[in-house]
């Protein structure tokens, strides 16, 4: 299934029933009075999140919602039926805008969180409703009032324990695949991953949590480059940041230099996306030169109370270590204290 996170999409809320002008006509009972009926209301629609859904895909297809408009009243005073309501099912972390004023309407964060976004209208009054003692046999009724309708922009933002950062062939896709049952496109070139993946990591029998692989980000995509920002805004709600960094250097790259690269492009977006906390993992340590680079590219955090980890994504050396570490720091009561946001200004190209 195609990963959507932006829709435009079209509500509107039931139009009110209208009321009904009639009189009570029986043998026998002259002038029986007023029995007209009122309109019934309009559905409201509603849009619920919901936590097996992953994608906006389905509303990118069917962009207009209307709710049922309310029955109308008939004689005998039968009110008119509650048109239905119409029901849109969102991913968990959708954020509702209004696209006139931009004003966000809602942040559905939680599974079964929901909002009425275009109420529908009130059911006009039947004859009955108008009958006084100086006007027993009115002959009024009210329309019923239209729903509200507007147009809606809806945003996806992952909601993830973990997610994972880095420059794109530093292997995540491969990581999330090795630790969870997500099934990413794997390929040897930049840019396989052009959409977050989700997947759920299983530590013991009772505990779980939430990992995101999010597309591979380059220099400059605090500004859009690559799709940056659209990458960008799905780390927003994590927990943690695994920055994952390729100890290969392929293409020549350097992996300080890389890391330094990703955390000014995060505090370029969000200073408050780059406070924070990080777990810093270097990849591909199954090749010789990767781990002599490793241990050199360690030794620059060695005044920081940061957790750096080794692994081989491919062959699995080190997963279960770090997998253990990750549940140990996302359990903990003590997590912001435990991992203090750093300033990574402070490691130099130089330092031996």
């Amino acid at each position: 299934m195609s990963f959507i996170d932006e829709v435009k999409i079209y509500v509107k809320g039931g139009d009110g029933g209208r009321g009904c002008v009639s009189f009570r006509r029986e043998k026998y009972i002259p002038r029986g009075g007023p029995d007209g009926g009122d309109g019934g209301d309009g559905g409201d629609v509603i849009i619920t999140a919901d936590r097996n859904l992953h994608t906006l895909i389905d509303l990118r297809y069917q962009q207009h919602y209307r709710a049922d408009r309310g029955g109308h009243g008939e004689g005998s005073n039968k009110h008119g039926k509650d048109g239905e309501d119409c029901s849109i099912r969102v991913p968990v972390g959708t954020i509702i805008k209004d696209t006139d004023t931009e004003l966000i309407l809602e942040d559905l964060n939680e599974d079964g969180k929901s909002l009425i976004v275009a109420k529908g209208g009130r059911g006009g009054r039947g004859n009955t409703r108008f009958k006084s003692s100086t006007n027993r046999a009115p002959r009024k009724a009210q329309k019923g009032l239209p729903g509200e309708e507007k147009w809606l922009y809806l945003e996806l933002k992952l909601l993830a324990d973990i997610s994972i950062i880095g420059f794109p062939n530093a292997g995540k896709s491969t990581l999330i695949s090795k630790i969870s049952a997500a099934k990413p496109k794997i390929s040897d070139y930049p840019f396989t991953t052009l959409t977050p993946n989700l997947g759920v990591v299983r530590v013991g029998e009772y505990k779980s949590f939430v990992v995101a692989d999010i597309p591979g980000l380059i220099e400059g995509a605090h500004k859009g480059k690559g799709l940056g920002i659209r990458f960008l805004k799905h780390i927003e709600r994590t927990k943690v940041l695994l920055h994952l960094i390729d100890m290969s250097a392929g293409e020549g790259r350097d992996p300080i230099n890389d890391f330094k690269i990703i955390n000014e492009e995060l505090l370029q977006f969000s200073p408050k996306l780059a406070s924070k906390p990080q777990m810093v993992v270097g990849n591909k340590v199954d090749i010789p030169e990767a781990r002599e680079r490793f241990d050199k590219f360690k030794s620059k955090f060695r005044d920081m109370d940061i957790k750096i980890f080794s692994i081989s994504a491919v062959t699995g050396e080190g997963i279960d270590k770090l997998i253990n570490n990750i549940s140990e720091e996302l359990f903990s009561n003590e997590l912001k204290e435990k991992m203090k946001p750093q300033d990574f200004t402070r490691i130099t190209q130089d330092r031996d």
